[in-house]
């Protein structure tokens, strides 16, 4: 819920990019977030370094950066750290013994698969609906097996 939120203001931001900050009780109230929690979301994100504050009564928070620049990748490694962060230790030394030994390629394939859709969509991307092709085949299958799973 933190990432979507995160994934959400980040969207917010990204419609004004260029122009004034946007408060972050704006932010809230149109995406129906608590101002507290999305204070909270907001600091991770400043710390990350994808968004920048302003004081003031004209101050509010805007982008870092371009929106096209700024995937969703990194906005959730902001809020949750490492994505699919399955083990502490780097996935390519992770062995585990029999019957277990083909785990580590399915953690692989995981981050792999998290990988192509977060590194490869913008907040710019999003903001705008127009998502890549391999994005919407994934949704679509997803959409395609979920619905047959529980009809």
């Amino acid at each position: 819920e933190r990432v979507d939120n995160a994934v959400r203001a980040m969207t917010e931001l990204s419609t004004s990019a260029g122009e004034s900050p946007v408060k972050a009780d704006t932010i809230a109230n149109r995406q129906d977030i608590s101002l507290k929690y999305l204070l909270d979301i907001l600091r991770d994100l400043k710390r990350a370094e994808l968004v920048r504050s302003k004081r003031g009564p004209d101050g509010g928070f805007v982008l870092s950066r371009p929106a096209g620049e700024i995937t969703l990748a990194e906005v959730f490694r902001a809020i949750d750290g490492p994505l699919a962060d399955v083990h502490d230790s780097s996935l390519r030394d992770l062995t585990y013994p029999e019957p277990a030994e083909a785990l580590p390629a399915v953690w692989m394939a995981i981050r792999a698969s998290l990988r192509r859709v977060l590194e490869t969509v913008s907040v710019a991307d999003l903001a705008s609906g127009e998502l890549n092709a391999d994005v919407l085949a994934l949704a679509d299958e997803y959409r395609r097996t979920t619905e047959a799973r529980y009809r």
